[in-house]
């Protein structure tokens, strides 16, 4: 088996630690949103950063699930058409929207991105929206490598489609 066809594998590897990586952010929104809504209304003490935490946090378990939601085919799709087709057609539809939405729009995102973590850190950048003024370096960063993993991912399903596109079966 060649080298491209086992590529996919070692991507759905990374997807799937990202995911696992991702479900411990979950958690903690969880703690902190019980934590600021036990403090604000049992105590009359709400906190300065449980806001923006709970903002990244959720942003963390978003950009670090997307690439495992690709990977098991989780994401939003308007099956009205797609549910009729055979796996054939699906696999070229997949394709096709790759290529022409997908990967464009994935390039854009991830380059601009890299360009704001890297600017983040590079000026010690803070988020400004609150008191606290966390650093907005890490979060960007981590922005930039879900993107990055989302990415690989849609190269990973690219491959399987086109070989079994070709090929009429699946690689795995």
């Amino acid at each position: 088996m060649s080298v491209l066809l086992k590529l996919p594998r070692y991507i759905d590897r990374l997807s799937e630690l990202s995911g696992a990586l991702g479900k411990w952010f979950a958690f903690l929104l969880v703690l902190v949103g019980s934590y600021e809504t036990i403090s604000r209304h049992f105590f009359g003490a709400p906190t300065i950063w449980s806001y923006d935490t709970l903002c990244m946090a959720g942003g963390v378990v978003y950009l670090l699930g997307a690439s495992y939601d690709h990977m098991r085919d989780a994401h939003t799709r308007v099956d009205i058409i797609y549910s009729h087709l055979s796996p054939r057609k699906r696999a070229l539809l997949d394709i096709v929207c790759a290529l022409l939405f997908f990967f464009p729009l994935m390039t854009v995102m991830l380059k601009m991105a890299i360009t704001w973590a890297l600017r983040a850190w590079r000026i010690h950048e803070v988020m400004f929206n609150s008191f606290w003024y966390p650093p907005a370096a890490p979060y960007r960063t981590i922005f930039a490598l879900g993107l990055l993993l989302l990415v690989l991912q849609g190269f990973a399903k690219l491959i399987r489609d086109v070989h079994f596109l070709v090929r009429g079966k699946e690689i795995d």
